[in-house]
């Protein structure tokens, strides 16, 4: 055999094996190959046309087919599986419209529209009197005040004299007495006898609860008798004065100290400041059946904690009402000028404890309400300016600020002049940093 022969025949085998790989391919992969071309580019190939050439002699060989070879599996006309489609068509829907907005601040609690004006208590019907030929029964409904807390039968007297029976299913607090008894006071008109007596509620102080919750009242008590009668022999129709007619001697007075917004106008309601802010403070006192008072705070004292003796403690209110803060430590602390007579106001530079835990202080003051004159004893002086100045306008009481004016007391206390003293107390108040 020729060497021609020999081509041939490798041609020949090279032709069918290349038919051979092409039907070992899948079929979507032939159909990639029709769609690219690439069948075309075999079926011409230099290799395929030799052999042809060659096959044309020899009629014992089959004709070549084409390559471009149908799928193995004609019934498969799709994927064995379908993807998976990414997205339904039947969910695909349009952009959504959203708003949105800047979120809302909180808002701020509103002041009241008028100013917060303490409710006046009412005077309670707790006090009754029978008056008999020789003797005098009063009765006293232990809700004394009429606030529902009850009174103790030893902090009431008529008089000397103390309760003689206690009625604990009604209540009530029973004293009967002759006419001659008690303290009694004989006053002699034209046509009567009255006898006077004094109805005295005095609270104590419980044992080691150094607090009080009520104020000590006074009752004038009165028993009327005509002098053309004769009240030994003829029965006298009993008389029942109410509380309100007879408390002519009780002083029911209500001091206050409490935290005012920066236009005075409301009591404020956040009790937190930063360090140099000006807390503005307002003492006062309402009064009720009396003359016209004028409020003063004789003295202040700033501590940590609620006791206006713990330590550290910083009095920064003397001598009977010298504000000396701004000439202690030159801050702008000082009274303001007097509007009403019951009520006094200062402004107080915020400061903190430097060697107290915490940020807290309460203010502990003792309030003084009088109709005394101003004077020494009974002033508001402020330092500005190197000199002193009363925010009552007369400064030649606030001379003694500079050197002494008298000590100061922390008590409770009736004077010689018809003072009134009580302890006012204030706080906490939260104190932070400034930065």
């Amino acid at each position: 055999m020729g060497f021609r022969a020999w081509l041939s025949v490798v041609l020949v085998l090279f032709g069918i094996g290349l038919q051979i790989q092409a039907k070992r391919l899948p079929w979507f992969y032939r159909e990639e190959q029709d769609r690219s071309g690439l069948s075309d580019w075999s079926a011409h190939s230099p290799l395929q046309e030799d052999h042809a050439e060659e096959s044309v002699g020899d009629s014992s060989l089959p004709e070549p087919q084409s390559t471009v070879q149908e799928p193995v599996r004609k019934e498969l006309k799709e994927p064995a599986q379908e993807p998976v489609p990414l997205q339904s068509k039947q969910t695909l829907q349009g952009p959504v419209k959203q708003t949105w907005r800047f979120p809302k601040m909180p808002e701020k609690p509103k002041e009241p529209e008028g100013s917060i004006v303490l409710r006046e208590p009412v005077p309670a019907n707790s006090v009754a009197v029978r008056c008999g030929e020789a003797v005098v029964k009063v009765e006293v409904n232990q809700d004394f005040f009429g606030t529902g807390k009850l009174i103790h039968p030893s902090d009431i007297s008529l008089g000397d004299c103390a309760v003689t029976e206690v009625d604990p299913s009604d209540q009530v607090l029973v004293f009967e007495y002759g006419l001659h008894r008690c303290g009694s006071k004989l006053q002699v008109t034209e046509d009567k006898l009255v006898y006077s007596f004094t109805l005295i509620y005095a609270p104590k102080v419980l044992a080691g609860i150094p607090i009080l919750r009520t104020k000590g009242a006074t009752v004038d008590i009165q028993c009327h008798y005509r002098r053309n009668h004769n009240v030994s022999s003829a029965a006298v129709m009993p008389t029942w004065v109410p509380f309100a007619a007879t408390k002519a001697a009780e002083e029911v007075l209500v001091f206050s100290l409490r935290l005012m917004t920066d236009d005075w106008e409301f009591e404020r309601t956040s009790n937190t400041y930063y360090l140099g802010n000006l807390l503005h403070i307002e003492a006062s006192v309402i009064q009720y059946n009396h003359v016209p008072l004028r409020v003063f705070a004789h003295s202040c004292v700033a501590t940590a904690v609620p006791d206006w003796n713990a330590s550290p403690r910083y009095s920064f209110i003397e001598d009977h009402g010298c504000l000396v803060d701004a000439k202690l430590t030159g801050s702008g602390s000082h009274f303001l000028p007097r509007v009403q007579d019951d009520r006094l106001r200062f402004e107080l530079e915020a400061f903190r404890f430097a060697q107290a835990e915490g940020t807290s202080i309460y203010i502990t003051c003792q309030l003084v309400a009088t109709a005394a004159p101003i004077d020494s004893d009974h002033k508001a002086c402020s330092f500005s300016d190197d000199q002193w100045i009363s925010a009552d306008g007369n400064d030649e009481v606030c001379r003694c600020c500079e050197s002494s004016c008298g000590p100061t007391r922390m008590t409770r206390d009736v004077s010689a002049d018809e003072q009134w003293v009580s302890e006012a107390v204030l706080g906490p108040m939260l104190i932070k940093d400034a930065y």
